[in-house]
């Protein structure tokens, strides 16, 4: 491992995922599974979204669903939500491309997964 990975390692796992815009499926990896809490592999938008701060779902469906439309790069960080009292937080940096004639394009990003030691009360 180089030493900025190793680095990089100590304070936060990273991965990367891809999404097929033709027909809405993402593909996350070991890491990102365990993280939100799926199966690894491909899994919908919304399954997504659902393990997300109930707050924030909806401006990363606009935001995400705004770099579907055209190729453009965005981020957000929010908190998936686990059982009671159970928070991580993410944060996902990524783009959209491959939109060229009759293409509906794909996006691919990084997903950050900080490590953070929960405080007595939950809040980070």
């Amino acid at each position: 491992m180089s030493p900025d990975k190793l680095e990089i390692s100590k304070y936060c796992a990273t991965e990367s995922w891809t999404g097929d815009l033709s027909n809405g499926l993402f593909q996350i990896g070991r890491i990102g599974s365990y993280f939100h809490g799926l199966e690894e592999g491909e899994c919908g938008l919304l399954t997504l979204l659902r393990c997300y701060e109930p707050n924030d779902r909806v401006s990363i469906l606009e935001l995400l669903e705004n770099a579907s439309a055209m190729p453009s790069s965005f981020c957000f960080s929010t908190y998936i939500i686990g059982g009671p009292g159970e928070r991580q937080p993410l944060m996902c940096v990524g783009e959209s491309t491959g939109f060229i004639e009759n293409a509906q394009g794909t996006m691919q990003g990084v997903f950050v997964f900080p490590r953070v030691v929960n405080d007595l009360f939950g809040t980070h």
